[in-house]
């Protein structure tokens, strides 16, 4: 593929001045992306799901704009409804944030034939990009080093079984459209193959929308590096630095940090060339992420390339002076980049993000409500933040509460930073990941002068510790739904949307505690844990949804074999048979939705 002198795209309206800007996303990105419209003079508009009325990003855009319905799909995906909300709120650009449709190339065309602005690459990068099979391709006539994989989409398990006999195992099969770790499973024995297939394409089509996976060999004990990448559309493109974001469980990140410490010259100059040489390929334009694993031996290979803004973008900006999401507004209005070649970092940043998840538990998600969130302060602390105190943490989405971000002159002062950043952080009424990240920051492994020796399954590999499980046995998300009512507001019939408990207290005359429609207080911590009550019931671990069951009703089943899988903030959690026995399933169906210790059957 040759490189054409100008970056194609669809729209010459992509090149004008920018004034407003719709954010199409929620929770601390949408925050995050106002903020920069503030400090850029721009106009930002919100949007909102019935669940999210009341976040934070609502209240920092400068207009905001509900979105009917609850789930991703209904909101937040809908992209007839977002452009509906362009076309009201005169926004005149789109930023997509990360996620939902910031790599639907579909979307990035919706928004350019309605005479918008895409901030982003053009719809054909993203294809490019985006399917993974395609950017195989593209990273090879770029130069870049890469391990076997298929040129195509795997049309059924079958072929991922062929691709494994002929190839070894483990394999990755990865979902070709998306990215973030959703729709990737490895797998590690032929009797794993069907069922992980089945998982990756599910997952595929909840996060992304299309199921399409293809499979590659996968690198044991690697690391995952990657560059920061800006291309505007005068032809500079310059790699902003490197990040290492190895510490990983369910194949999402958990920890990362810039620059990527303890590479060598070789491999950190191999990194940005080709990272380089990739967005110049594709005719790329705009803020894109190309990511490598690192294996042992020091072997680099393209793994695969993300084409909007990262969750760990901030550790690129502290150590680099450059804002990201500005850069991204200067490429969409058709601007050079403020820089013209690779910036040196400066000192050393972490993230840390900070999940409703219990990692005593296998890091289950829960959602719930905040009571408090009190978060450092001192030098070198930043926290991009989607909650508040009081916010209620719906389970429809995923379970990124906020991301603390600490930055120090060396890799170490900015460990000791950290150590006393999370120490003063405050986060009530759910669980968490903050005690892995705690006891992370004390293991060997993470802090070590001379290697890091972590590596992307390490925490299911080798981290131990004793970590208590959270006081915070979440309820479900009670009071997230909206009930709409119409008052009459100086003559004028206006259309208001009430939480439920508020307007069942309303109904009741305000008898009894908000929180329940019969007037009963809301118990938190009351559900048994999971696994197995002393009557053989088997129990949910945690609030979600039933995805499918992986036996059958009266199935005789061994200890440990999984019986269904739940979803909970798009995640999938097998749930095991704790004992041998024979087990009755309860009247579950595909969708039904559960809670922390209900009943799921019965084992005898």
């Amino acid at each position: 593929m040759s490189q054409p002198e100008q970056p194609q795209h669809a729209s010459e309206n992509r090149y004008r001045p920018l004034k407003k800007v719709l954010i199409a996303n929620r929770g601390e990105i949408a925050v995050r992306v106002a903020r920069a419209c503030t400090d850029a003079q721009l106009t930002s508009v919100a949007v909102y799901s019935d669940p999210d009325a009341d976040a934070p990003h609502v209240h920092r855009a400068d207009e905001a704009y509900a979105l009917r319905g609850s789930s991703a799909a209904e909101t937040y995906l809908d992209g007839d409804q977002l452009l509906e909300v362009a076309r009201r709120s005169g926004a005149d650009a789109v930023h997509p944030g990360y996620g939902f449709l910031s790599e639907n190339a579909d979307f990035a065309q919706a928004v350019l034939d309605a005479g918008l602005t895409w901030i982003g690459p053009s719809p054909q990068a993203i294809r490019d990009l985006g399917d993974k099979v395609s950017a195989r391709r593209i990273a090879v006539a770029a130069g870049a080093p890469l391990v076997p994989g298929t040129e195509r989409p795997a049309e059924d398990a079958a072929q991922v079984r062929a691709f494994a006999e002929e190839h070894g195992l483990p394999v990755a099969i990865k979902a070709a459209f998306g990215g973030g770790g959703r729709g990737m499973k490895i797998v590690r024995g032929m009797e794993d193959v069907e069922q992980a297939f089945d998982s990756a394409v599910r997952e595929a089509v909840a996060a992304f929308g299309r199921g399409e996976c293809f499979v590659e060999r996968f690198l044991d004990q690697p690391r995952h590096v990657e560059a920061q990448v800006l291309a505007d559309t005068h032809g500079t493109v310059v790699v902003v630095g490197t990040r290492d974001c190895s510490l990983q469980r369910r194949n999402q990140k958990l920890v990362e940090e810039a620059p990527a410490p303890f590479l060598t010259d070789e491999q950190r100059e191999r990194i940005h060339a080709s990272a380089r040489a990739i967005c110049r390929e594709a005719g790329y334009t705009g803020a894109g992420t190309v990511e490598y694993l690192v294996a042992p031996d020091g072997l680099v290979s393209f793994l695969e390339v993300n084409t909007r803004l990262q969750v760990e973008h901030p550790v690129t900006e502290e150590t680099t002076g450059v804002d990201l999401v500005r850069e991204q507004f200067r490429i969409a209005a058709g601007e050079p980049l403020s820089l013209t070649e690779d910036p040196k970092p400066r000192g050393h940043a972490f993230e840390f993000r900070l999940n409703a998840e219990d990692p005593a538990l296998g890091f289950l998600p829960t959602p719930g409500t905040v009571e408090a969130f009190e978060a450092p302060t001192g030098p070198g602390i930043r926290v991009d933040s989607g909650v508040r105190s009081g916010f209620t943490v719906p389970g429809d989405y995923d379970s990124l509460l906020a991301k603390l971000i600490v930055w120090g002159e060396d890799r170490q002062q900015a460990i000791r930073r950290a150590r006393a950043a999370l120490s003063e952080l405050v986060i009530q009424g759910l669980p968490t990941v903050v005690p892995f990240h705690r006891e992370v920051l004390e293991h060997a492994d993470f802090t070590d002068l001379d290697r890091l020796a972590v590596y992307t399954t390490w925490i299911e590999d080798a981290f131990q510790a004793d970590l208590a499980a959270s006081p915070y046995l979440a309820a479900a998300a009670a009071g997230t739904e909206r009930t709409e009512l119409t008052v009459t507001v100086d003559g004028k019939a206006v259309s208001v949307g009430l939480p439920a408990d508020v307007y069942q207290a309303l109904r009741s005359g305000g008898v009894g505690r908000v929180g329940s429609a019969d007037g009963a207080a809301s118990q938190v911590g009351d559900s048994p844990a999971s696994g197995m009550n002393d009557d053989g019931a088997v129990t949910a671990p945690m609030n979600g949804s039933v995805v499918t069951w992986l036996v059958e009703d009266g199935a005789t089943v061994s200890a440990g074999e999984d019986l269904v899988v739940l979803e909970a903030m798009k995640m999938e959690t097998a749930v095991p048979a704790p004992v041998g026995g024979v087990f009755t399933r309860a009247g579950l169906d595909r969708g039904d939705k559960v809670t922390r210790g209900q009943e799921l059957g019965r084992l005898s």
